[in-house]
């Protein structure tokens, strides 16, 4: 939902927009290769950007004076997914429950002081994250999982698409400039609109369902993404940080980019099911 400047190469947002296309053109391809050779390999890339993730937030909330546990969220970044995949969702649930007792007793080692601050910190990176993408495992773990993910992906990256074309062009209001000052209304209602008609074709061409349950999708998606947008920027101006990382060229970090996507898994879990089933036979 930002606007370019002048130059047509670095976005008002200060993103180096080449850079960006292209790291994103290598993640798409790299999703797509593993969902649809051994779509198992697809909870390795998974697993690897949490860790990443972890990373990330662990440095963001170190320089705020927050330790996080981060060998327990480390574990629990490759289990969690792992056991909602393979298992389902009361692994998934399990897992997470196993995590945050862990996260209780090896905080405890730096004694009491700030014990709830990070304790309640790394909880909240577990539910944020390892958790979170546990639902993106279990919509994998369905018959057609692959081309669910395709959907749950090409909706996303559709919000934010949508949102920035609109903003650039009609972008006057924006919803909550002291959290995110480059979105705007106007790149809302873009981001709504071509997520409604891509989620409508998407869901006749790849899930072979009715189109209007893909608006219904892609209208809900909206809001979770952009809602996932605006906390990841609260989170980013709380510790004090313009990007999570630089891991990703022209995006900044990990987390830069899974701010949409993170709050849409559940999403895209919750309505594939209520519309198509489980998926798994």
């Amino acid at each position: 939902m930002g606007e370019p400047d002048g130059n047509g190469t670095t976005s008002r947002a200060g993103r180096n927009l080449p850079a960006a296309i292209a790291s994103g053109v290598i993640l798409v391809a790299l999703c797509l290769v593993t969902l649809f050779t051994f779509k198992w390999t697809f909870t390795i890339l998974v697993v690897a950007a949490l860790v990443v993730a972890v990373r990330e937030f662990s440095r963001a909330f170190a320089g705020a004076g927050i330790f996080i546990a981060r060998t327990p969220l480390y574990l629990a970044a490759f289990a969690i997914p792992i056991a909602a995949y393979v298992w389902g969702p009361e692994a998934q649930l399990a897992a997470t429950g196993i995590a945050v007792l862990a996260i209780l007793i090896w905080r405890i080692r730096r004694g009491y002081e700030h014990y709830v601050r990070d304790a309640a910190a790394s909880a909240f990176i577990t539910a944020y994250l390892p958790f979170m993408a546990g639902f993106l495992m279990l919509t994998l773990s369905a018959d057609d999982g692959p081309q669910r993910v395709v959907v749950f992906v090409l909706l996303t990256i559709c919000s934010d698409l949508g949102g920035y074309v609109a903003g650039v062009f009609f972008g006057r209001h924006p919803i909550a400039p002291q959290i995110s000052p480059k979105k705007s209304w106007e790149g809302l209602v873009g981001s709504i609109a071509l997520q409604c008609v891509v989620g409508g074709f998407a869901f006749v061409l790849l899930l072979d369902a009715p189109w209007w349950q893909g608006v219904i999708v892609g209208l809900v998606m909206t809001i979770t993404a952009t809602a996932g947008d605006f906390a990841e920027s609260a989170i980013k101006r709380d510790l004090g940080v313009k990007d999570m990382g630089s891991f990703l060229p022209g995006h900044g970090g990990i987390m830069d980019r899974l701010d949409s996507l993170i709050p849409n898994a559940f999403t895209s879990w919750a309505l594939f099911t209520l519309f198509l089933g489980s998926g798994v036979a």
